[in-house]
């Protein structure tokens, strides 16, 4: 059996679209998989370290080959719970609105906190780096409200997508479903859209 993560960068609740996209997605997935563990992780549920002086320092440690100590192997311990938790599980949905053209923070503190050597990368001085985590698969929900494919700059631009993409490759995820809802709330009929979106989720969930 499989066990699935769903990890949510938004704040927003009943009145987040990638949330309730993904509670679609994650209706057809147990339908399809009843046997297989489904889990939630908010990233804005007061949980996730911080990494900052003591575990950047931990870093460039364990980069050298020693052993962190002190606050350096606390903070080295609180990140690895963090990876351990999220390395404890084969698939992975992640629901991601845009903020301000990226991913928000606290997706990006989660990845700051788990993407260390010797867990999600290898390197190699010669060869660069390795993704680690192998024989995962992901489906990623991408939501904006105001960015669209093919609306011009004055619109924005997708910083989002392209870089929580190539983090997935470069950790080692190649196995990606990208479910995206972009309606520009101030002109078009969102609904069309949203029901589109809901459909693509129901069918990934179920094939997932």
């Amino acid at each position: 059996m499989s066990r699935l993560l769903h990890i949510s960068a938004s704040p927003r609740g009943t009145g987040s679209e990638s949330l309730a996209i993904a509670a679609t997605f994650l209706d057809a997935y147990r339908e399809a998989h009843p046997g297989d563990t489904v889990d939630h992780h908010d990233l804005w549920d007061g949980t996730l370290p911080e990494f900052g002086p003591a575990g950047a320092g931990a870093k460039m440690t364990v980069f050298g080959g020693a052993s962190p100590a002190g606050a350096q192997e606390r903070a080295w311990e609180a990140a690895r719970a963090v990876f351990d938790r999220f390395d404890s599980y084969d698939r992975y949905l992640f629901s991601v609105p845009m903020w301000n053209a990226g991913v928000p923070y606290i997706l990006k503190q989660f990845i700051d906190v788990i993407s260390q050597p010797g867990w999600v990368f290898g390197f190699d001085p010669e060869k660069g780096y390795t993704g680690l985590l192998q024989d995962k698969k992901a489906a990623v929900i991408y939501t904006s409200a105001v960015y669209g494919d093919g609306r011009g700059p004055a619109f924005g631009s997708d910083f989002q997508r392209s870089y929580f993409h190539d983090w997935l490759q470069w950790a080692g995820i190649d196995d990606i479903v990208s479910i995206q809802f972009r309606p520009n709330l101030a002109t078009a009929d969102a609904e069309t859209g949203r029901r589109a979106a809901h459909e693509a989720a129901r069918d990934d969930g179920k094939r997932f």
